[in-house]
């Protein structure tokens, strides 16, 4: 029961990330470009959940941001999933208590999507690479997600430890009691 309350609670963020990611962030670009909030909320989801939800919820979630959004199906699903599963990764290799390194985490995780999203979709879509522009996108747009991870720790923090605890139940018990 507790685990289907959870899954419920991350639909619900994954609507709200999909409101403000459609809606607010338009009108807050720097320089025609708006922070992925896509990117923090899977990183978000392999970080406190486990690999498998952080993988499906990457997979459903870009399916319907390309439906929704692009010209091409399955890109930004399968980048998501990749995200999904480095921020499993990182939650088993690194510490979520440092805010330095869940920062370090969302510059990967948003170069890596951004760097497999455009290259894929050059090579599909046979545009001319350039990278000059494409570097200023990035730089830019990862500067914008670093600073909204800074600002939304404290919240990602909380919720995630909740979330944690529901997902990945550690309760061990020893021979003695």
């Amino acid at each position: 029961m507790k685990k289907t309350s959870k899954v419920i609670l991350l639909i619900v963020l994954y609507l709200v990330v999909f409101f403000l990611q459609a809606n607010v962030f338009q009108n807050f670009t720097i320089a025609g470009v708006m922070p992925n909030l896509f990117v923090l909320y899977i990183l978000f989801i392999g970080l406190f959940a486990n690999v498998t939800t952080s993988i499906l919820f990457g997979v459903i979630g870009g399916l319907i941001v390309d439906l929704a959004y692009s010209k091409t199906i399955g890109i930004t699903a399968l980048m998501m999933c990749t995200i999904g599963y480095l921020g499993a990764y990182f939650d088993r290799n690194f510490s979520k208590e440092n805010k330095i390194t869940i920062i370090l985490m969302m510059a990967i995780s948003t170069v890596i999507f951004e760097t497999g999203y455009y290259g894929i979709n050059s090579v599909i879509l046979g545009f001319d690479t350039e990278m000059l522009y494409f570097a200023k996108i990035l730089a830019i747009e990862v500067l914008y997600n670093i600073l909204l991870t800074i600002l939304l720790y404290p919240s990602i923090q909380k919720v995630g430890y909740s979330i944690d605890r529901t997902f990945k139940k550690t309760n061990i018990l020893t021979r003695y009691f």
